[in-house]
């Protein structure tokens, strides 16, 4: 598969979540991803950052400020095609397309767990010893979740670079043997 047929099957496959996608499929659409998203990045850096110079007695500042916005529609864009081509991949390697999600939901849970965490230890306000047990207790949670949050991507990109499966699995057969 040539880079331009891996971006021509990815958006014809949009939404589609079954199957499979091998390896060339998969990375040529993330290097197209990888570039847009730089080219995008340039255009809103030439194009949409305001300069700000205040001038004191003594000194002078600078500060600039982009809304990237070329950068956000090129994001929306590629959002779809790109978690599609992931679940497609890990379904590739013999694995769940769930997979694909690991680092998102443990952020998830990560700010979940804080959040009502710390709001019932804050609702003890008076409490002593209870806001003490819950924030604990939450950061006793929070911590390996945030272990496991930081490893979690590596799994992911380890499994995405894995080689497919041989045969016909769950999910349909194997890329390589369809196409030849």
């Amino acid at each position: 598969m040539t880079f331009s047929d891996a971006i021509r099957t990815c958006f014809a496959k949009f939404f589609t979540f079954s199957g499979r996608a091998a390896r060339p499929e998969y990375w040529f659409f993330f290097l197209f991803i990888v570039i847009w998203s730089l080219i995008a990045g340039i255009v809103d850096a030439q194009f949409f950052t305001q300069v700000a110079v205040t001038e004191t007695e003594t000194s002078k500042s600078v500060a600039a400020s982009s809304s990237q916005p070329v950068q956000s529609i090129v994001s929306l864009i590629v959002f779809f095609p790109h978690l599609a081509v992931a679940w497609r991949r890990m379904h590739d390697t013999g694995r769940s397309g769930l997979y694909a999600l690991l680092p998102i939901l443990l952020i998830l849970s990560a700010f979940v767990t804080l959040f009502f965490g710390i709001g019932i230890a804050s609702s003890f306000q008076h409490g002593g010893n209870l806001d003490i047990l819950f924030t604990r207790a939450t950061l006793l949670i929070v911590i390996p979740t945030l272990i496991i949050l930081f490893v979690s991507p590596l799994l992911v990109l380890r499994w995405l670079a894995r080689p497919s499966q041989p045969g016909t699995n769950q999910y349909g057969p194997n890329p390589y043997e369809v196409a030849q």
